[in-house]
Protein backbone atom coordinates (compact mmCIF):
# COMPACT_ATOMS: atom_id res chain seq x y z
CA UNK A 1 0.00 0.00 0.00
CA UNK A 2 1.57 3.87 -0.92
CA UNK A 3 2.12 5.78 1.74
CA UNK A 4 -0.48 8.52 2.59
CA UNK A 5 2.25 10.94 3.10
CA UNK A 6 4.02 10.03 -0.33
CA UNK A 7 0.75 10.79 -2.23
CA UNK A 8 -0.02 13.60 -0.48
CA UNK A 9 3.58 15.36 -1.15
CA UNK A 10 3.64 13.88 -4.44
CA UNK A 11 0.07 13.77 -5.96
CA UNK A 12 1.46 14.67 -9.51
CA UNK A 13 3.96 12.33 -9.74
CA UNK A 14 1.86 9.74 -8.79
CA UNK A 15 -0.79 10.19 -11.46
CA UNK A 16 2.50 10.19 -13.90
CA UNK A 17 4.09 6.71 -12.74
CA UNK A 18 0.44 5.31 -12.67
CA UNK A 19 0.15 6.37 -16.24
CA UNK A 20 2.76 4.08 -17.03
CA UNK A 21 0.00 0.62 -15.93
CA UNK A 22 -2.15 2.26 -18.11
CA UNK A 23 -4.24 4.18 -15.13
CA UNK A 24 -5.51 7.37 -14.91
CA UNK A 25 -5.50 7.80 -11.36
CA UNK A 26 -6.52 11.21 -11.44
CA UNK A 27 -9.96 11.26 -9.63
CA UNK A 28 -8.51 8.47 -7.20
CA UNK A 29 -5.96 10.41 -5.97
CA UNK A 30 -8.40 13.58 -5.54
CA UNK A 31 -10.99 11.60 -3.45
CA UNK A 32 -7.50 9.95 -1.48
CA UNK A 33 -6.91 13.32 -0.45
CA UNK A 34 -10.56 14.95 -0.14
CA UNK A 35 -10.84 11.65 2.03
CA UNK A 36 -7.55 12.19 4.06
CA UNK A 37 -8.63 16.10 4.37
CA UNK A 38 -12.15 15.18 5.98
CA UNK A 39 -10.14 12.91 8.21
CA UNK A 40 -8.14 15.38 9.30
CA UNK A 41 -10.72 17.79 10.15
CA UNK A 42 -13.06 14.97 11.75
CA UNK A 43 -10.19 13.82 14.33
CA UNK A 44 -9.41 17.54 15.61
CA UNK A 45 -13.01 18.03 15.80
CA UNK A 46 -13.40 15.01 17.73
CA UNK A 47 -10.31 15.90 19.80
CA UNK A 48 -11.67 19.63 20.67
CA UNK A 49 -14.72 18.08 21.56
CA UNK A 50 -12.86 15.19 23.68
CA UNK A 51 -10.71 17.89 24.87
CA UNK A 52 -14.00 20.21 25.79
CA UNK A 53 -15.74 17.44 28.10
CA UNK A 54 -12.92 16.35 29.96
CA UNK A 55 -12.16 20.21 31.20
CA UNK A 56 -16.14 20.32 31.73
CA UNK A 57 -16.14 17.25 33.96
CA UNK A 58 -13.08 18.28 35.86
CA UNK A 59 -15.28 21.79 36.57
CA UNK A 60 -18.33 20.47 37.37
CA UNK A 61 -16.56 18.36 40.02
CA UNK A 62 -14.86 21.57 41.55
CA UNK A 63 -18.42 23.04 42.05
CA UNK A 64 -20.01 19.72 43.53
CA UNK A 65 -17.46 20.50 46.09
CA UNK A 66 -17.41 23.85 46.34
CA UNK A 67 -21.45 23.78 46.97
CA UNK A 68 -22.62 25.32 43.91
CA UNK A 69 -25.26 22.26 42.80
CA UNK A 70 -27.05 24.76 40.57
CA UNK A 71 -24.42 25.37 38.66
CA UNK A 72 -22.75 21.61 38.48
CA UNK A 73 -26.20 20.57 36.96
CA UNK A 74 -26.10 23.40 34.40
CA UNK A 75 -23.12 22.81 33.06
CA UNK A 76 -23.68 19.29 32.77
CA UNK A 77 -26.56 19.25 30.35
CA UNK A 78 -24.03 20.24 27.67
CA UNK A 79 -21.67 17.62 29.21
CA UNK A 80 -24.43 15.18 28.09
CA UNK A 81 -24.47 16.72 24.26
CA UNK A 82 -20.93 16.56 23.75
CA UNK A 83 -20.86 12.74 24.55
CA UNK A 84 -23.29 13.11 21.68
CA UNK A 85 -21.29 14.78 19.56
CA UNK A 86 -17.88 12.52 20.14
CA UNK A 87 -20.28 9.43 19.75
CA UNK A 88 -21.25 10.83 16.19
CA UNK A 89 -17.37 12.17 15.30
CA UNK A 90 -15.91 8.90 16.44
CA UNK A 91 -18.74 7.25 14.03
CA UNK A 92 -18.13 9.79 11.37
CA UNK A 93 -13.89 9.57 11.48
CA UNK A 94 -14.10 5.11 11.66
CA UNK A 95 -16.34 5.79 8.74
CA UNK A 96 -13.96 7.82 6.96
CA UNK A 97 -10.91 6.15 8.16
CA UNK A 98 -12.51 2.32 6.64
CA UNK A 99 -13.36 4.41 3.05
CA UNK A 100 -9.92 5.88 3.06
CA UNK A 101 -8.24 2.50 3.24
CA UNK A 102 -10.27 0.47 1.09
CA UNK A 103 -9.13 3.06 -1.27
CA UNK A 104 -5.93 2.88 -0.47
CA UNK A 105 -5.99 -0.84 -0.37
CA UNK A 106 -6.82 -0.60 -4.66
CA UNK A 107 -4.24 1.76 -5.81
CA UNK A 108 -1.40 -0.55 -7.28
CA UNK A 109 2.46 0.21 -6.69
CA UNK A 110 3.91 3.29 -8.68
CA UNK A 111 6.75 1.87 -11.17
CA UNK A 112 10.15 2.76 -11.04
CA UNK A 113 11.07 5.22 -13.19
CA UNK A 114 12.87 2.87 -15.64
CA UNK A 115 9.49 0.93 -16.18
CA UNK A 116 8.75 1.08 -20.00
CA UNK A 117 5.64 1.89 -20.37
CA UNK A 118 3.31 -0.60 -21.95
CA UNK A 119 0.05 -2.07 -22.01
CA UNK A 120 1.01 -5.36 -22.60
CA UNK A 121 3.51 -8.46 -22.88
CA UNK A 122 4.65 -7.60 -26.27
CA UNK A 123 5.97 -4.03 -24.82
CA UNK A 124 8.26 -6.04 -22.22
CA UNK A 125 11.75 -4.97 -23.01
CA UNK A 126 14.75 -7.78 -23.22
CA UNK A 127 17.83 -6.60 -21.31
CA UNK A 128 19.86 -9.95 -21.27
CA UNK A 129 19.95 -13.48 -23.08
CA UNK A 130 22.25 -16.11 -22.87
CA UNK A 131 22.50 -19.85 -23.91
CA UNK A 132 22.40 -21.79 -27.28
CA UNK A 133 19.00 -23.05 -28.16
CA UNK A 134 19.79 -26.64 -29.06
CA UNK A 135 18.73 -28.74 -32.54
CA UNK A 136 16.66 -31.27 -32.33
CA UNK A 137 15.85 -34.30 -34.56
CA UNK A 138 12.67 -33.71 -36.58
CA UNK A 139 11.12 -36.59 -33.91
CA UNK A 140 11.64 -34.26 -31.23
CA UNK A 141 8.48 -33.68 -28.75
CA UNK A 142 6.94 -31.79 -26.32
CA UNK A 143 7.22 -32.15 -23.31
CA UNK A 144 3.40 -33.56 -22.78
CA UNK A 145 4.66 -36.71 -25.18
CA UNK A 146 7.63 -37.21 -23.76
CA UNK A 147 5.80 -37.25 -19.92
CA UNK A 148 3.68 -40.04 -21.89
CA UNK A 149 6.19 -42.20 -24.04
CA UNK A 150 8.61 -42.66 -20.45
CA UNK A 151 5.71 -42.55 -18.54
CA UNK A 152 7.69 -39.89 -16.05
CA UNK A 153 4.12 -37.92 -15.50
CA UNK A 154 0.44 -38.43 -15.45
CA UNK A 155 -1.93 -35.80 -16.49
CA UNK A 156 -4.93 -37.94 -16.69
CA UNK A 157 -4.14 -40.01 -13.51
CA UNK A 158 -4.47 -36.48 -12.18
CA UNK A 159 -7.29 -35.19 -13.46
CA UNK A 160 -9.22 -38.52 -12.01
CA UNK A 161 -7.89 -37.86 -8.44
CA UNK A 162 -8.56 -34.29 -8.67
CA UNK A 163 -8.56 -32.27 -12.07
CA UNK A 164 -7.05 -30.74 -15.14
CA UNK A 165 -4.00 -29.26 -13.62
CA UNK A 166 -3.04 -31.55 -11.11
CA UNK A 167 -0.15 -34.04 -12.21
CA UNK A 168 1.30 -36.68 -10.99
CA UNK A 169 4.73 -37.50 -11.32
CA UNK A 170 6.10 -41.15 -11.54
CA UNK A 171 9.72 -43.16 -11.01
CA UNK A 172 12.27 -40.82 -12.70
CA UNK A 173 9.83 -38.39 -13.19
CA UNK A 174 9.58 -37.53 -9.57
CA UNK A 175 12.92 -37.85 -8.63
CA UNK A 176 13.85 -35.38 -10.63
CA UNK A 177 11.23 -33.11 -9.51
CA UNK A 178 12.75 -33.96 -5.80
CA UNK A 179 16.41 -33.26 -7.24
CA UNK A 180 15.54 -29.86 -8.52
CA UNK A 181 13.63 -28.67 -5.17
CA UNK A 182 17.13 -29.92 -3.34
CA UNK A 183 19.47 -28.69 -5.85
CA UNK A 184 17.41 -25.24 -5.78
CA UNK A 185 17.38 -24.86 -2.00
CA UNK A 186 20.92 -25.77 -2.15
CA UNK A 187 22.14 -23.08 -4.39
CA UNK A 188 19.77 -20.78 -2.85
CA UNK A 189 21.27 -21.49 0.89
CA UNK A 190 25.49 -21.40 -0.51
CA UNK A 191 24.07 -17.88 -1.38
CA UNK A 192 22.91 -16.81 2.59
CA UNK A 193 19.41 -17.94 2.16
CA UNK A 194 17.99 -19.03 5.38
CA UNK A 195 15.86 -21.96 4.64
CA UNK A 196 12.11 -22.18 6.13
CA UNK A 197 9.61 -24.66 6.17
CA UNK A 198 5.93 -22.65 5.86
CA UNK A 199 2.45 -23.17 6.09
CA UNK A 200 1.04 -24.23 3.08
CA UNK A 201 -2.54 -21.87 4.22
CA UNK A 202 -2.28 -18.43 5.08
CA UNK A 203 -4.84 -16.32 6.92
CA UNK A 204 -6.73 -12.77 5.46
CA UNK A 205 -4.12 -10.68 7.04
CA UNK A 206 -1.45 -12.64 5.25
CA UNK A 207 -2.96 -12.29 2.27
CA UNK A 208 -3.56 -8.52 2.72
CA UNK A 209 -0.14 -8.17 4.14
CA UNK A 210 1.07 -9.14 0.94
CA UNK A 211 -0.89 -7.79 -1.68
CA UNK A 212 -2.95 -11.32 -2.80
CA UNK A 213 -5.82 -9.46 -1.01
CA UNK A 214 -8.15 -7.72 -2.58
CA UNK A 215 -6.30 -7.53 -6.17
CA UNK A 216 -6.26 -11.58 -6.52
CA UNK A 217 -9.18 -12.51 -4.45
CA UNK A 218 -10.53 -14.86 -7.46
CA UNK A 219 -7.15 -16.47 -8.27
CA UNK A 220 -6.65 -18.03 -4.88
CA UNK A 221 -8.45 -21.43 -3.46
CA UNK A 222 -10.65 -20.53 -0.59
CA UNK A 223 -10.81 -22.82 2.64
CA UNK A 224 -14.05 -21.14 4.25
CA UNK A 225 -16.36 -23.57 6.32
CA UNK A 226 -16.39 -24.43 9.98
CA UNK A 227 -14.99 -21.67 11.05
CA UNK A 228 -12.06 -21.56 9.14
CA UNK A 229 -11.20 -18.86 6.52
CA UNK A 230 -7.88 -19.76 4.93
CA UNK A 231 -6.30 -19.41 1.42
CA UNK A 232 -3.85 -22.28 -0.38
CA UNK A 233 -0.81 -19.98 -0.72
CA UNK A 234 -0.44 -19.17 -4.73
CA UNK A 235 3.41 -18.57 -3.56
CA UNK A 236 5.51 -19.12 -0.49
CA UNK A 237 5.94 -15.21 -0.49
CA UNK A 238 3.29 -14.70 0.98
CA UNK A 239 3.65 -16.96 4.29
CA UNK A 240 7.27 -16.28 4.56
CA UNK A 241 6.86 -12.39 3.83
CA UNK A 242 4.29 -12.57 6.36
CA UNK A 243 7.38 -13.75 9.21
CA UNK A 244 8.18 -10.10 9.76
CA UNK A 245 4.25 -8.80 9.96
CA UNK A 246 4.37 -6.19 12.63
CA UNK A 247 7.99 -6.51 13.27
CA UNK A 248 10.24 -3.76 14.27
CA UNK A 249 13.74 -4.79 13.27
CA UNK A 250 17.00 -2.56 13.94
CA UNK A 251 19.21 -1.77 11.30
CA UNK A 252 22.38 -4.45 12.27
CA UNK A 253 19.84 -6.89 11.14
CA UNK A 254 18.78 -6.27 7.51
CA UNK A 255 19.12 -7.72 5.40
CA UNK A 256 16.94 -10.87 5.90
CA UNK A 257 17.22 -13.42 3.24
CA UNK A 258 14.58 -16.68 3.65
CA UNK A 259 14.47 -19.47 0.74
CA UNK A 260 11.92 -22.00 1.08
CA UNK A 261 9.82 -24.62 -1.13
CA UNK A 262 6.14 -25.47 -1.07
CA UNK A 263 3.82 -26.48 -3.52
CA UNK A 264 1.90 -23.95 -5.11
CA UNK A 265 -2.01 -23.38 -5.59
CA UNK A 266 -3.74 -20.98 -8.68
CA UNK A 267 -6.80 -21.29 -9.83
CA UNK A 268 -5.75 -19.54 -13.12
CA UNK A 269 -9.21 -19.39 -13.72
CA UNK A 270 -9.71 -18.76 -17.51
CA UNK A 271 -6.82 -20.37 -18.79
CA UNK A 272 -7.65 -22.53 -21.43
CA UNK A 273 -5.84 -23.28 -24.79
CA UNK A 274 -2.92 -24.95 -26.19
CA UNK A 275 -0.17 -22.72 -24.49
CA UNK A 276 -1.27 -23.73 -21.15
CA UNK A 277 -0.80 -27.60 -22.21
CA UNK A 278 0.80 -30.10 -20.27
CA UNK A 279 2.82 -28.24 -17.49
CA UNK A 280 2.58 -24.97 -18.84
CA UNK A 281 -0.01 -24.02 -16.44
CA UNK A 282 -1.04 -25.81 -13.54
CA UNK A 283 -3.18 -25.18 -10.40
CA UNK A 284 -0.97 -27.31 -8.16
CA UNK A 285 3.26 -27.04 -8.60
CA UNK A 286 5.94 -26.87 -6.99
CA UNK A 287 8.43 -23.83 -6.51
CA UNK A 288 11.33 -22.76 -4.25
CA UNK A 289 11.48 -19.16 -3.33
CA UNK A 290 13.80 -16.34 -2.16
CA UNK A 291 12.79 -13.19 -0.39
CA UNK A 292 14.79 -10.44 1.21
CA UNK A 293 14.20 -7.16 3.51
CA UNK A 294 16.18 -4.61 2.99
CA UNK A 295 17.77 -1.44 3.77
CA UNK A 296 16.06 0.89 1.24
CA UNK A 297 19.41 2.33 0.69
CA UNK A 298 20.16 -1.31 -1.07
CA UNK A 299 16.72 -2.68 -2.03
CA UNK A 300 18.13 -2.43 -6.01
CA UNK A 301 21.59 -3.86 -5.18
CA UNK A 302 19.91 -6.62 -3.41
CA UNK A 303 17.73 -6.83 -6.32
CA UNK A 304 20.54 -7.13 -9.11
CA UNK A 305 22.22 -9.96 -6.68
CA UNK A 306 19.18 -11.94 -7.07
CA UNK A 307 18.55 -11.81 -10.71
CA UNK A 308 22.43 -12.66 -10.99
CA UNK A 309 22.13 -15.44 -9.01
CA UNK A 310 18.96 -16.86 -11.10
CA UNK A 311 21.51 -16.50 -13.78
CA UNK A 312 24.09 -18.55 -12.18
CA UNK A 313 21.24 -21.46 -11.65
CA UNK A 314 20.47 -21.52 -15.43
CA UNK A 315 23.58 -21.24 -16.70
CA UNK A 316 24.78 -24.61 -14.72
CA UNK A 317 21.75 -26.35 -16.06
CA UNK A 318 22.49 -25.39 -19.14
CA UNK A 319 19.12 -23.84 -20.64
CA UNK A 320 18.51 -20.99 -23.11
CA UNK A 321 17.26 -18.00 -21.11
CA UNK A 322 16.61 -14.76 -21.51
CA UNK A 323 15.50 -12.07 -19.17
CA UNK A 324 13.03 -9.34 -19.42
CA UNK A 325 12.01 -6.23 -18.12
CA UNK A 326 8.21 -5.78 -17.69
CA UNK A 327 6.11 -2.77 -18.80
CA UNK A 328 3.54 -1.00 -16.52
CA UNK A 329 1.22 -2.64 -18.21
CA UNK A 330 2.31 -6.05 -17.44
CA UNK A 331 3.81 -5.33 -13.75
CA UNK A 332 1.98 -6.77 -10.94
CA UNK A 333 -0.04 -5.11 -8.40
CA UNK A 334 2.76 -4.81 -6.00
CA UNK A 335 5.46 -4.04 -7.42
CA UNK A 336 8.21 -1.02 -8.52
CA UNK A 337 10.26 -3.38 -10.95
CA UNK A 338 10.35 -6.48 -12.39
CA UNK A 339 12.04 -8.94 -14.07
CA UNK A 340 10.90 -11.99 -15.77
CA UNK A 341 12.60 -15.01 -16.69
CA UNK A 342 12.03 -17.29 -19.25
CA UNK A 343 13.64 -20.21 -20.61
CA UNK A 344 13.38 -21.59 -24.45
CA UNK A 345 11.57 -24.60 -25.71
CA UNK A 346 12.83 -25.78 -28.26
CA UNK A 347 10.25 -28.18 -28.73
CA UNK A 348 7.24 -25.77 -28.47
CA UNK A 349 9.17 -23.22 -30.01
CA UNK A 350 8.47 -20.44 -27.23
CA UNK A 351 9.70 -18.76 -24.66
CA UNK A 352 8.05 -20.08 -20.64
CA UNK A 353 8.53 -17.66 -17.68
CA UNK A 354 10.11 -19.20 -15.03
CA UNK A 355 10.78 -16.61 -12.59
CA UNK A 356 9.86 -13.31 -11.46
CA UNK A 357 12.30 -11.48 -9.27
CA UNK A 358 10.87 -8.20 -8.12
CA UNK A 359 11.24 -4.99 -5.66
CA UNK A 360 8.27 -4.31 -3.94
CA UNK A 361 10.04 -1.09 -1.97
CA UNK A 362 7.96 0.09 0.88
CA UNK A 363 4.81 -0.93 -0.33
CA UNK A 364 4.22 -4.42 1.07
CA UNK A 365 5.97 -3.19 4.33
CA UNK A 366 3.27 -0.71 5.15
CA UNK A 367 0.76 -3.16 4.64
CA UNK A 368 2.66 -5.66 6.74
CA UNK A 369 3.80 -2.62 9.46
CA UNK A 370 7.56 -4.12 8.66
CA UNK A 371 9.85 -1.26 10.42
CA UNK A 372 13.20 -0.83 11.07
CA UNK A 373 14.86 1.74 13.75
CA UNK A 374 17.56 3.76 10.98
CA UNK A 375 20.66 5.18 12.68
CA UNK A 376 19.15 8.00 13.79
CA UNK A 377 17.38 5.53 16.11
CA UNK A 378 13.86 6.40 13.98
CA UNK A 379 11.43 4.06 12.67
CA UNK A 380 11.48 3.32 9.06
CA UNK A 381 9.82 1.16 6.42
CA UNK A 382 11.89 -1.91 4.93
CA UNK A 383 11.94 -2.75 1.35
CA UNK A 384 10.50 -6.24 0.33
CA UNK A 385 11.99 -8.10 -2.63
CA UNK A 386 11.17 -11.48 -3.94
CA UNK A 387 11.83 -13.94 -6.26
CA UNK A 388 11.54 -17.76 -8.13
CA UNK A 389 14.03 -19.58 -7.37
CA UNK A 390 12.86 -21.38 -9.17
CA UNK A 391 9.50 -22.57 -10.29
CA UNK A 392 10.04 -25.88 -11.37
CA UNK A 393 6.95 -27.37 -14.13
CA UNK A 394 8.80 -25.20 -16.64
CA UNK A 395 11.99 -25.64 -16.05
CA UNK A 396 11.16 -29.02 -15.72
CA UNK A 397 9.78 -28.95 -19.29
CA UNK A 398 12.87 -26.64 -20.27
CA UNK A 399 14.47 -29.91 -19.38
CA UNK A 400 12.79 -32.26 -20.94
CA UNK A 401 12.49 -30.69 -24.52
CA UNK A 402 15.69 -29.04 -24.61
CA UNK A 403 17.92 -32.44 -23.11
CA UNK A 404 15.77 -34.83 -25.69
CA UNK A 405 17.56 -37.32 -27.70
CA UNK A 406 16.28 -40.08 -30.30
CA UNK A 407 17.22 -42.73 -27.46
CA UNK A 408 16.17 -40.83 -24.43
CA UNK A 409 16.65 -37.61 -22.13
CA UNK A 410 19.70 -36.49 -20.77
CA UNK A 411 19.72 -35.34 -17.44
CA UNK A 412 22.08 -31.98 -16.89
CA UNK A 413 25.20 -32.41 -15.37
CA UNK A 414 24.98 -30.47 -12.35
CA UNK A 415 21.69 -32.77 -11.76
CA UNK A 416 23.03 -35.74 -11.58
CA UNK A 417 24.11 -36.17 -8.31
CA UNK A 418 20.72 -35.55 -6.97
CA UNK A 419 18.85 -37.97 -9.39
CA UNK A 420 21.34 -40.86 -8.91
CA UNK A 421 20.36 -41.18 -12.97
CA UNK A 422 21.96 -39.42 -16.20
CA UNK A 423 19.42 -40.74 -18.94
CA UNK A 424 15.32 -41.26 -19.15
CA UNK A 425 15.36 -44.20 -21.07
Amino acid sequence: MLQLSFIRENQELVIELLSKRNIDATEMIAEVIQLDEERRQTQTELDNTLAESNALSKEIGMLYKSGKTDEANAIKDKTAQLKEDSKALTEKLNNTSENLDELLYKIPNVPNEVVPTGSSEEDNEEVFREGDIPELSKNALPHWDLAKKYDIIDFELGNKITGAGFPVYKGKGAKLQRALINYFLDKNTAAGYNEMQVPHLVNEASAFGTGQLPDKEGQMYHVNGNGDNFFLIPTAEVPATNLFRGDLLTENELPKAITAYTPCFRREAGSYGAHVRGLNRLHQFDKVEILRVEHPDRSYEALNEMVEHVKNILRELKLPYRVLRLCGGDLGFTSALTFDFEVYSTAQERWLEISSISNFETFQANRLKLRFKNSEGKSQLAHTLNGSSLALPRVLAGILENYQTDNGINIPDVLVSYTGFSTIE
